[in-house]
């Protein structure tokens, strides 16, 4: 049983790819840069009971995303991968009258056109097979809209419109399709933000930890989770419902 965690080199893909690993998956590590960090992350995972491998590709890259996948596929010829967390993201915040377009440009890229690059080459064979999980890692800020970032809220909103859809085109076929959306959780994503002020709003009066994303990405994974589609659930801490 193969899964495929894009941006599983640090912070909430790490945990996602370990949280896999510890459920039977041989993890497709994606990642784009960090070759130290990802080869850590699969280390992990085989001290975790599995086994995985690294492919590193720019998911906002549609022709590197296509190329890298073929291969994989190529190389794997009785295997599919069946479990797919499209995790990777950048942050590029600002106010909107002072973004610059390459910096909403590039997070839409990468947030949100990466759900296509990714997603499309592996949908045939879970439709062969007739079963497929696929979890887009969201955020409060695709719910809620949050201020100085435009293009984050745009790019994650967009991709729960896009779970929403991609659910009722192929639940027949035993595939479901399903958004995690956390709150502020302790990773590099947040490295910047006051976490002493945040922390005040959240009822939890805390940040999550990527574990505890990973927890829920899990259970999405299984199979008890199978009349579980075209979701977004939200996981943090009770900032907004």
């Amino acid at each position: 049983m193969y899964a495929l965690v894009t941006g599983g080199s640090r912070g909430i893909g790490r945990a996602v790819s370990l949280k896999l690993a510890q459920m039977g998956y041989k993890v497709v590590i994606n990642y784009q840069s960090n070759d130290i960090e990802a080869q850590k992350t699969l280390e992990m995972c085989r001290d975790a009971g599995s086994d995985g491998e690294l492919l590193k590709f720019d998911v906002s890259d549609s022709a590197a995303a296509t190329n890298a996948i073929g291969q994989w596929q190529k190389d794997h010829p009785n295997d599919y991968i069946e479990v797919l967390v499209n995790n990777a993201g950048i942050r590029k915040d600002n106010l909107m009258i002072w973004m610059e377009q390459e910096d909403f440009d590039r997070v839409l890229r990468t947030n949100l056109f990466s759900f296509y690059n990714v997603t499309h080459p592996l949908l045939q064979p879970m439709i062969r097979h007739k079963y497929g999980r696929i979890i887009n890692m969201a955020s409060l800020s695709g719910q809620k809209g949050l201020p100085g970032q435009c293009n984050y809220s745009a790019a994650k909103g967009g991709l729960i419109a896009a779970t929403k859809a991609l659910a009722q085109e192929i639940g027949r076929k035993n595939i479901t399709v399903n958004a995690v959306a956390p709150g502020f959780v302790r990773t590099d994503m947040v490295e910047g933000l006051d976490e002493a002020e945040l922390k005040k709003a959240i009822p939890m009066n805390r940040f999550g930890e990527p574990e505890e994303i990973a927890a829920l990405v899990g259970f999405l994974a299984s199979k008890e989770a199978s009349y579980i589609t075209g979701e977004c659930i939200a996981i943090n801490g009770g900032l907004y419902s």
